[in-house]
């Protein structure tokens, strides 16, 4: 309650305010992940990760949405989720006012300014930083169009 934080790691500059944070936290630094789960392999650093992926095997979604219903198997995709709902956009670009709901969004979106220009069409060699972006473009070459009106004729 004081916030005092007496113990501190002597291989970083964090403190937590109980010995057993410490101890949890130490593990970071070893690499090690002593939770393992027989099924597929896989080893966690932390027991709430193991049993969040266990939930993945089993079929199990315990963090539903107030909202919509809808349920997940992990507690930080309800918290994704539910910015659907809200509207929050945590994640802003440093390079324009552009905001994201989602960090990998953003980390997309930062292609657009400081990518390496990796997609390439194979029609007329014009290059872009984002395979979405060629796909779109591809369809100017095959003159697909891909989105139908389900009510009447028009695409």
């Amino acid at each position: 309650h004081t916030g005092e934080k007496p113990f501190k790691c002597n291989q970083c500059d964090k403190a937590f305010t109980q010995n057993s944070s410490l101890k949890t936290h130490k593990i970071t630094h070893t690499g090690e992940k002593p939770y393992k789960y027989s099924q597929c392999d896989k080893a966690f650093l932390h027991k709430i990760s193991l049993k969040n992926h266990i939930n993945i095997h089993t079929g199990n979604k315990p963090y539903q949405c107030s909202w919509c219903n809808k349920a997940f198997s992990y507690d930080n995709n309800l918290i994704t989720h539910m910015r659907v709902h809200t509207g929050e956009r945590p994640y802003q670009c440093s390079y324009c006012d552009q905001t994201f709901s989602q960090n990998s969004h953003l980390k997309g979106h930062m292609t657009t300014h400081i990518g390496n220009k990796l997609f390439t069409c194979s029609h007329c060699y014009k290059a872009f930083t984002q395979s979405s972006t060629l796909k779109t473009h591809v369809l100017t070459h095959t003159g697909e169009i891909p989105y139908k009106c389900t009510q009447c004729d028009k695409a």
